[in-house]
């Protein structure tokens, strides 16, 4: 396994390559729901590409940047130990060599980002479009894969590939959650013992809700009542129902629902994000 920190050597590595090219950009922090990702790119391709980089354009000034967890040395470990051919761990200034506010950034489409993350966090999708395409240029990857708990992520990167005709499928892969349900995430180390608890109230509504929908509950308001009612102590900052294929917001349930929910819980001020189905 290589762990490269700089451009050219990547450039120079990914030319030598022979067979396929499997992508997981990451920021870090790696846990099993990255591992899922990992396990899966090496089943489906002759050889995977990890990096591992903090990406500054998509934070906010008043953003967790320079608290986000940081782990280099368990991170490239746990690359070694899945067969991974390349971790790619560059410094910032490997990635933008101007200030921020002299990149070219790709911006997605308004009317995808005027909403959910999108509206809290202004620049987060151009910061998260704009590092994801230099990766797919760089590894010159067949296959990239991301998680679907960034669900608006996922969707936004599909659509910049579609439009701007990227050579690269998307791999979408399950949420990976802990036994008690709650979806895993790299910020789930800034949470307190009560904080865990009140986060566990998030994935308890959203298959509460699930059910509700498959025992015939379609209406949206009642939904959310029941649903905010259980997230009771939670900050939430918005329970939506969104068209799983077109993220156009939804007026009554059905098959094609996906719900989605961001909330702080308060000790700890951390921000959690998760999703479901309501029928798959």
């Amino acid at each position: 396994m290589k762990i490269i920190d700089n451009v050219k050597e990547l450039k120079e590595e990914i030319k030598k390559l022979k067979g396929s090219i499997g992508l997981v950009p990451t920021m870090g922090a790696l846990h099993d729901g990255h591992l899922s990702l990992i396990k899966r790119a090496t089943r489906e391709n002759d050889n995977v590409v990890v990096s591992v980089f903090v990406n500054p354009i998509q934070f906010a000034p008043s953003e967790d940047l320079d608290k986000y967890p940081r782990q280099p040395e368990k991170d490239i470990q746990l690359c070694k130990n899945e067969g991974v051919k390349i971790v790619f761990i560059p410094k910032i200034s490997e990635m933008y060599s101007d200030d921020k506010g002299n990149l070219t950034l790709i911006c997605p489409p308004y009317n995808v980002v005027d909403k959910l993350c999108g509206k809290s966090r202004p620049g987060h999708f151009d910061g998260v479009c704009s590092v994801v395409a230099k990766l797919f240029n760089l590894t010159k990857a067949n296959k990239a894969y991301f998680g679907q708990k960034d669900a608006q992520q996922l969707f936004i990167v599909k659509k910049m590939v579609r439009d701007l005709n990227f050579d690269v499928q998307i791999v979408s892969c399950p949420i990976i959650r802990e036994p008690d349900n709650l979806a895993l995430s790299s910020r789930n180390k800034y949470l307190t013992q009560n904080d865990r608890k009140l986060a566990l109230n998030i994935s308890k509504a959203l298959f509460n809700l699930k059910k509700l929908f498959t025992q015939g509950v379609v209406d949206i308001r009642d939904l959310v009542d029941v649903s905010l009612k259980i997230m009771d102590g939670l900050d939430v900052e918005y329970i939506e129902f969104v068209d799983k294929n077109t993220f156009n917001f939804k007026t009554k349930a059905d098959r094609d629902t996906l719900v989605l929910v961001a909330a702080r819980v308060p000790e700890s001020n951390t921000r959690l994000i998760d999703n479901i189905k309501l029928w798959e």
